[in-house]
């Protein structure tokens, strides 16, 4: 049943001249399903370069705004509507021009795992890979708004030394790894390299090795001697990192680290989709090109 859904995806996908992405969170049948696989900026922008006229995006909708962002000529669906992102949520536009009125001339840095409107808002969009970077590219004297994860906000600021004002959100699949669950599995793997998200709570950040985004994970993991690796992160990257070591042991941080939303996207859904073209997420123009313009700033760094 499955392959034959496989199957039919792959047919009707090259019949519309479709790419298919796949977040690191999905499950391990949609990456090893997906044409790229990897984390949320990575994909849109090589979906952009494509000649691809559909993107069928696994992942959640802040992701396929923003392969929408990108590629405004090309169709993108995402194959379940409600597969959202609470941090997202976390802020909304109204609420970021109120904080800008009680801030002027602050510079707004936006964690690009956000809405398109309030991408549009912001001065400069951010990774978790590049957010340090990009408070660095800020003049010294500016004041520096950050939303809407406070934790990679506090890691950036401390990274970087700059004084940064926090949105109070946060990644709840992220927050759920605590301390005492690193240190548990420390116990149980003491050669273990000890990898976490920027998304976890300082206290968990205190207790690692490493602090990466999903590429760097991935990329460390590649080029370590290590053998046994520790990963605070959803549990969906595992898949790709076992895949690409295959000689080495990777452990979650916690039990309890999967995202729900990530993991509302199915074969079944996906086949649905390119089948009635349902669900195209689509960003308006006016929104469209001021969230480019924050994408680029941050590029450009």
């Amino acid at each position: 049943m499955e392959q034959d859904l496989i199957e039919a995806i792959h047919k009707l996908k090259e019949e519309r001249n479709g790419i298919l992405l796949a977040h690191n969170y999905q499950d391990g049948t949609i990456q090893d399903l997906a044409d790229f696989a990897g984390d949320s900026l990575e994909l849109s922008r090589k979906a952009s370069e494509t000649d691809a006229e559909l993107i069928v995006f696994c992942g959640v909708r802040f992701m396929a705004e923003t392969a929408s962002i990108l590629s405004p000529e090309k169709t993108v669906l995402l194959p379940d509507e409600e597969a959202g992102c609470p941090m997202a949520d976390m802020i909304t536009a109204e609420e970021l021009r109120r904080c800008k009125s009680e801030h002027p001339g602050a510079a707004v840095v936006c964690y690009v795992n956000s809405n398109a409107d309030v991408k549009a808002e912001s001065d400069y969009c951010c990774t978790s890979s590049n957010a340090s970077a990009v408070l660095r590219a800020i003049p010294e004297r500016q004041e520096i708004l950050f939303v809407p994860d406070k934790n990679l906000g506090e890691h950036a600021s401390q990274e970087t030394g700059r004084n940064v004002i926090l949105w109070d959100g946060h990644c709840p699949t992220h927050v759920n790894i605590q301390p005492e669950d690193v240190l548990s599995r420390k116990q149980q793997h003491p050669d273990a390299v000890v990898m976490v998200h920027p998304e976890c709570i300082q206290a968990v950040r205190d207790l690692a090795d490493e602090v990466l985004s999903t590429g760097g994970m991935c990329a460390y993991a590649l080029q370590s001697d290590a053998k046994e690796f520790i990963v605070g992160t959803e549990q969906g990257l595992l898949h790709r990192l076992r895949q690409e070591n295959r000689d080495k042991a990777f452990f979650l941080a916690s039990d309890s680290i999967l995202c729900p939303d990530m993991k509302r996207i199915t074969l079944d859904k996906v086949l649905e989709s390119l089948q009635e073209m349902k669900h195209e997420v689509r960003v308006p123009e006016e929104t469209r090109v001021k969230a480019r313009a924050a994408l680029d700033r941050m590029l450009r760094v």
